[in-house]
């Protein structure tokens, strides 16, 4: 951490101050140090930690160890650890967004795992083939439903951004099959209800289905006192599995066995060494699996669900509403002069683990603060996402990050910086 220069003026005193006590009363502070980051000058302020995780320690180790595996054991490797790193995963995922074990399992991409399970929920409603969503949700999840809704005959009704478990209400009908939204808008950051949304779906007689990629590991979800019906999510943002890590399906254990996946894999037969012609599915979640499952992701990904299973989701969740707490004083005071308003809820217990910030010149204030050594990551049309890992982020990164941010707008930094920022953003 830099110290800010005096000409910064008095007061920005609080808030270091203020970073200071919450850095000292810390219990996850010791999370910090494990996590690899780079040693760079000035040094990095990692604000995307919504969109990649950062990368535990253990990880290089834990990848080295199947390396050599494969190495000295090679086919060998599958019955003495492979095939069983998926099952151990997938218990601790279960844990940490509240469902009981046995009803979630690692599998492919997040948009794959929402597609199977999107597919299968519809033909449990051929009379209602309808598909309820909102405009504001991640973009691969419209695709998905869309065309779910469609080859069921019927079609994707969109709500505004946000929606309320009464707006969701209110646009239920008899030809609703599925109600699928994101737990947190991955724009705005705001945290849907996800208990009353899913009652709502219920009492119409809809299934629900829910994307926790942007809360898992950052906000306590409890599927099943939920009574959630089916949920997907990634590894790489909170959970810090690494870039492009497997994602997990959830379906309720009462509901699964009337599922049947659109994607028939080997895996996902009930004995998928017989080698059998014919496909017959696995009991349970298992049904869901398709292909070869990819083992050096997922020795990635043990380590950064070890870290937030050991931390508890519910300290991770304590320190997530101070760190975003803090973010938007900081916002308020430093930054609103220059035209950037919070657009993330300000009540704590209706946001996730990120906040979102509007200016005309987003674009280029992202890539302005790429070159001051702050990463935080733009969303069309006008967002700067910040994005805060309770487990790798110190309070005062947060002031430190701010800081620099501030002084860039002050100095109007971004209008020399070109708004290509490349394709990730």
């Amino acid at each position: 951490m830099t110290t800010p220069p005096a000409a910064r003026g008095v007061d920005r005193r609080w808030a270091w101050s203020r970073a200071a006590e919450l850095d000292a009363s810390d219990v996850l502070a010791d999370f910090v140090s494990r996590f690899a980051m780079p040693e760079e000058r000035p040094a990095l302020i990692y604000f995307d930690g919504n969109s990649l995780g950062p990368q535990p320690r253990a990880a290089a180790t834990a990848i080295a160890a199947e390396l050599q595996r494969w190495q000295n054991r090679l086919i060998r490797g599958w019955n003495e650890r492979w095939l069983t790193m998926g099952e151990q995963a997938s218990v601790v995922i279960a844990r940490l967004i509240g469902a009981r074990q046995g009803t979630v399992r690692l599998a492919d991409s997040t948009t794959v795992c929402l597609s199977k399970l999107a597919h299968a929920a519809m033909t449990l409603a051929a009379d209602r083939p309808d598909v309820l969503s909102d405009r504001g949700n991640f973009p691969t999840d419209l695709y998905v439903l869309d065309e779910a809704a469609r080859r069921a005959g019927g079609r994707l009704r969109l709500l505004d951004p946000e929606p309320t478990a009464a707006a969701v209400a209110a646009a239920l009908d008899d030809r609703v099959g599925l109600v699928a939204l994101s737990h947190v808008d991955f724009r705005s950051g705001a945290l849907l209800d996800l208990v009353a949304i899913t009652a709502a779906a219920h009492r119409h007689g809809a299934l629900m289905l829910w994307d926790l990629s942007h809360s898992a590991g950052v906000v306590p979800v409890g599927l099943e006192d939920a009574d959630v019906d089916l949920a997907v999510g990634c590894t790489y943002k909170y959970l810090n599995g690494g870039p492009g890590s497997p994602s997990y399906l959830y379906a309720r254990p009462d509901l699964v066995e009337r599922l049947r996946s659109p994607i028939p894999g080997w895996f996902g037969h009930a004995s998928p060494f017989a080698m059998e012609a014919g496909y017959r599915p696995a009991a349970g979640i298992d049904r869901f699996l398709a292909g070869t499952p990819p083992v050096l992701s997922l020795a990635a990904v043990e380590p950064g669900l070890a870290l937030v299973d050991e931390a508890g989701v519910d300290a991770v969740r304590s320190k997530s509403r101070a760190l975003t707490s803090l973010a938007i004083a900081l916002a308020d005071a430093w930054l609103a002069q220059f035209g950037v308003a919070v657009v993330t809820p300000r009540d704590a217990d209706l946001r996730g683990g990120h906040i979102a910030l509007r200016h005309p010149e987003a674009r280029r204030i992202t890539a302005m603060l790429i070159d001051a050594n702050v990463i935080p990551d733009f969303r069309a049309p006008d967002i700067v996402r910040i994005g805060l890992s309770p487990l790798s982020m110190r309070f005062a990164d947060v002031c430190e990050g701010f800081a620099r941010f501030a002084d860039g707008m002050a100095a109007r930094a971004y209008e020399a910086h070109s708004p290509d920022l490349g394709r990730v953003t």
